[in-house]
């Protein structure tokens, strides 16, 4: 009996949410190769479609509507704005755009937005806002033509507001989300709030002194806005620090259900710092317990472990990179010492080589980060000139995006050691229930956004000072003195809930990448052991194929499901006709980023490099490369995708013959 067809989900249309219908979604549906391309060239056809976007390179449509509205109150007719979340943050807006040559002008304007009436007409008090009575916003104002330096600041630092606190904002001003239908809330005759608004004055700016904001909004609609994150459970009594116990997960998850109440984000924010340092949970059953894995320190090794107050959180995995490189910076310049260059180690994500070269003196880019780069480091290191400040720091991702390869961490701190460099680890792509690179490093950082939330609806992103390295306690000086927590709270609490099945996930998603991985490579040019003859794969980039015994000095053992190697690996193959064909034809989800509980397939290349493309070839990051992060679909679903897309790749394979 032949068994029954697998039902497949239906295509997300071209410029809608990933996922679908969701307010806060960070990705976009680009479902072919040509969407991808309109995309990066302004092709009307997919950029009017376009209702989202990753949130640092398209600004959510409720924040682009709460600018507007900014715009219209305090700017002037040659202005455009990005909105930040702190005096702090804008001071360095203003510093990153006054630093340009010519520098450019710029002034910051506070505006703080408390509830109105209107607004509290559902809520007892303010805890329905999540005990938040007012909303401060930095405006950071400068002429419209300088957009491109404004947007630069947003998405290389990643500390502009999120779209949750913009739609608060508008709430507390009586506006509707972006792309929301509803009329703004209206009291009813019979129900008036029962507690008065603050006796603050509801709207008020002050002025800051002057040096490149979001476009005039469009108001094209957007997603639906969804729920208030505050429990449907009612009612709650608030939970404090004193009351938190090593049975915290197991607490909140019988006590709230799915989402902690919004006046509890502190304690949300706890959880998460105490997960991210104790490595997570044995099981989804053993909730709570995270005595699984103390990080940074093994077993009768004598060394600290890494505890909640090593971690910090900031609004996205950009924001940590960008902090730790400030981070670096501010110690150096602490012991009165010039900064010095930096070390990008490997073809990295696109962002943190421009941080690395737009903050501070510059960076040496080592695009191959393999083995084969230790001895060109070492001369760096060794030739230095003495009238040279020392190099500062050496970024590194473990593995690498989107090569999958890994560098030698050995080497590196054995050269820290002796040379005094900072060593930043991004982990984001091994994920700390498959690796452990916090022995390596100074400081790791990771993208909180992509796995470790899965759910692809909040951003979010950690930085972990490694308590045994050798530069702790400087680095830890300059975060008691410098950290501001700019993580929303509403994030956090998303954040905290979807992050507590992440270790069951993660071994789901380690199990169907080492097989799907493993049916490509066997139809790769690279295996020997069956015919080349009508072979469109060229390369599987998996850090099972990719530096392996690399990767191993970092890898857990035991490792979770199938090798532990992660759930993103890259596609290479013998043109771009088979390229395409290959992605236009794969059945999964299609736009950026990764680490979703559902499948996601991007061009990468021509996403993230589209503009330097012989560049990015240049390290091996060819046009035709198709990235691909691994949900946790049925066996049988991801069969059917990869088998259908790898025929109609060798189909144009044969007809090019």
């Amino acid at each position: 009996m032949a068994a029954p067809p697998v039902q497949l989900p239906a295509t997300i249309p071209l410029g809608a949410s990933v996922p679908a219908l969701t307010a806060h979604a960070i990705s976009v549906s680009l479902p072919t190769w040509d969407d991808n391309i309109g995309y990066e060239e302004g092709d009307k056809r997919v950029v009017d479609r376009m209702e989202t976007g990753y949130p640092r390179f398209f600004i959510h449509r409720s924040i682009q509507k709460l600018a507007a509205l900014c715009l219209a109150k305090f700017g002037r007719p040659d202005e455009l704005c990005i909105l930040l979340p702190s005096p702090k943050v804008a001071g360095e807006g203003r510093d990153f755009l006054a630093s340009q040559n010519p520098s450019i002008p710029s002034r910051v304007v506070e505006f703080v937005i408390c509830p109105s009436a209107v607004s509290l007409i559902d809520s007892s008090s303010s805890q329905a806002w999540g005990g938040v009575d007012c909303i401060e916003l930095q405006i950071l104002l400068f002429d419209k033509s300088h957009w491109a330096f404004g947007k630069a600041f947003w998405q290389h630092t990643g500390d502009g507001i999120c779209s949750r606190l913009a739609e608060r904002a508008l709430a507390f001003l009586g506006e509707t989300p972006a792309g929301s239908t509803a009329r703004p809330p209206t009291p009813p005759l019979e129900r008036q709030p029962s507690k008065a608004p603050s006796s603050r004055n509801r709207h008020y700016s002050r002025r800051n002194t002057s040096v490149p904001s979001t476009p005039r909004t469009p108001t094209t609609p957007a997603t639906p806005a969804t729920p208030t994150a505050a429990s449907d459970d009612a009612p709650v009594e608030a939970v404090t620090g004193e009351n938190l116990t090593p049975e915290l997960a197991t607490y909140l998850e019988e006590r709230y259900g799915r989402n902690m109440p919004l006046f509890n984000a502190p304690l949300a924010k706890q959880a998460l710092k105490r997960r991210i340092a104790g490595g997570l949970l044995p099981s989804d059953e053993g909730f709570g317990k995270v005595d699984d894995v103390a990080r940074g320190a093994g077993s009768g090794s004598g060394k600290k472990a890494v505890k909640e107050d090593d971690v910090y959180l900031y609004p996205c995995g950009m924001s940590a990179i960008w902090h730790a490189h400030n981070i670096a910076r501010s110690a150096r310049r602490r012991k009165g010492q010039q900064e010095g260059k930096s070390i990008c180690y490997g073809f990295p994500y696109t962002d943190t080589l421009k941080i690395l070269n737009k903050w501070g003196p510059g960076c040496h880019f080592l695009g191959s980060g393999g083995t084969e780069d230790i001895p060109v480091l070492e001369k760096l290191l060794e030739e230095r000139k003495p009238d040279e400040p020392p190099l500062l720091s050496l970024f590194c991702e473990f593995p690498s995006n989107p090569l999958l390869r890994s560098p030698d961490l050995v080497r590196i701190r054995q050269l820290a050691d002796k040379y005094g460099f900072v060593i930043v680890v991004d982990e984001t792509i091994g994920n700390f229930i498959n690796v452990e690179v916090v022995e390596f490093a100074d400081i790791v950082v990771s993208s909180l956004t992509k796995i470790f939330s899965g759910d692809a609806n909040v951003m979010g992103g950690s930085l972990i000072l490694n308590p045994n390295g050798p530069l702790f306690d400087e680095l830890k000086a300059v975060q008691n003195a410098e950290y501001e927590d700019n993580y929303y709270p509403e994030d956090a609490v998303y954040m905290e809930r979807n992050s507590r099945d992440y270790r069951g996930r993660i071994k789901r998603v380690n199990d169907n990448a080492f097989d799907v991985t493993d049916f490509l490579y066997r139809r790769s040019l690279d295996d020997s052991s069956t015919p080349a003859e009508g072979k469109v794969v060229k390369k599987v980039y998996y850090p099972r194929f990719q530096t392996p015994e690399l990767y191993a000095q970092a890898q857990r053992q035991p490792t979770t499901g199938k090798g532990g190697f992660g759930g993103l690996f890259s596609v290479t193959f013998t043109s771009d006709q088979a390229s395409k064909a290959f992605y236009d034809t794969l059945g999964c989800a299609k736009g950026p980023s990764l680490g979703t509980s559902f499948t996601l397939a991007s061009p990468y290349t021509i996403l993230a490099h589209y503009l330097e493309l012989d560049w990015a070839a240049e390290y091996g990051v060819e046009r035709g490369l198709v990235r691909i992060s691994v949900g946790q679909e049925d066996e049988s679903v991801l069969k059917q995708w990869f088998e259908s897309a790898l025929e109609a790749a060798e189909a144009v394979g044969r007809a090019s013959v």
